[in-house]
């Protein structure tokens, strides 16, 4: 009997936990996107084709498919392979690209952002972001992960997505490859621009000169045109690229110089004028400095010795006075006239 008073605290809970547990299963029929194992290998993948002008870096697979066309490598590197072949893994990764914005298309919006530039807002947190149109970038975009590295970030863009020249992406505790731009039509990252997260364009992506990205470029039916840019796979190290470690070395090298100019100076002197003679005539010159004030205290003695004898002559001199009474004048010199006729 005393349960009979529980028991509409049993039925809430009940009632509250069958309200739950919907909740928990839609939101697992619809998961966040992801490229795919293949397709995260890929820093650049074209459907049509990839052109490259300039001393392009890319960090990882670079691709198309089910076009063949890959043109400006070199000049530019790839740290990967190439596939341009429809039957490789560039037409897998295709795929993959292709179901991760489809899914990202699929997410209901959080945010609606239609008409405000990217770049003129707060610093934003792990949402479904909605642009009904094109989306601009203009300055600083900063995505800030609150504590959770891995949240999710996804720009829905109705048509294009442009970033002006010397515009960036800035990432405050935020895993790259978890943020995916789906873009409608093109995609255009201006000179000097600094983007990240992986870009999943409708048609075609342009980068212009100087521009980079820390995230794959994949344009789903058209090409990816590069002009001397730097575009990694979102895993891939921020490190330097092969190519530019090789130049870093040259700088690497030059305290192995000057180690061995400063090698120089310490056998100078073993070897004496004979050996820097030629490269150190610095140092020639700075013994020659040195060795004037040297002689300062080599005359030094000499001198002492001088007003020695003359106080021990004068001496002499004030004894032979009258009386054979000393005649001290310790203010006398050999020219004063009273010691003038003495020998």
């Amino acid at each position: 009997m005393r349960l009979r008073k529980y028991v509409p605290w049993i039925v809430t809970i009940l009632l509250l936990s069958l309200l739950w547990l919907p909740v928990s299963v839609r939101a697992l029929t619809n998961p966040p996107p992801t490229l795919g194992a293949t397709a995260s290998t890929f820093a650049v993948l074209g459907a049509s084709t990839v052109t490259n002008t300039g001393p392009t870096i890319v960090q990882g697979n670079l691709g198309v498919s089910p076009g063949s066309s890959v043109t400006g490598f070199p000049p530019g590197v790839v740290s990967g392979a190439i596939f341009t072949t429809t039957n490789s893994l560039a037409a897998t990764a295709q795929g993959e690209a292709n179901a991760a914005s489809i899914n990202a298309g699929q997410q209901p919006c959080d945010v609606t952002l239609t008409g405000q530039d990217l770049g003129g807002l707060a610093p934003l947190t792990p949402k479904v972001y909605c642009f009904a149109s094109t989306a601009t970038l203009t300055g600083q975009l900063t995505l800030d992960g609150t504590g959770d590295p891995n949240g999710i970030f996804i720009f829905k863009i109705g048509t294009a997505l442009d970033a002006t020249p010397g515009s960036r992406v800035v990432l405050i505790n935020v895993n790259p490859c978890n943020i995916f731009w789906q873009v409608g039509s093109a995609a255009t990252l201006d000179t000097t621009a600094s983007f990240a997260g992986n870009i999943l364009a409708g048609t075609s992506i342009t980068l212009l000169t100087g521009a980079s990205s820390n995230g794959g470029l994949f344009a789903l039916t058209g090409a990816v045109t590069l002009q001397s840019n730097n575009v990694q796979t979102c895993s891939a190290p921020i490190a330097a690229p092969t190519s530019t470690a090789t130049s870093t070395s040259v700088p690497s090298n030059t305290p192995t110089s000057t180690a061995t100019s400063t090698s120089v100076p310490s056998n100078t002197p073993t070897s004496t004028a004979t050996s820097s003679a030629t490269s150190t005539a610095t140092p020639t010159s700075s013994v020659t400095g040195t060795s004037v004030p040297s002689n300062t205290p080599t005359n030094t003695p000499v001198l002492a010795a001088l007003r020695v004898l003359q106080s021990i002559k004068l001496s002499h001199y004030g004894a032979l006075t009258s009386g054979g009474q000393p005649d001290y004048c310790s203010r006398c010199t050999l020219t004063d006239p009273k010691y003038a006729n003495h020998p």
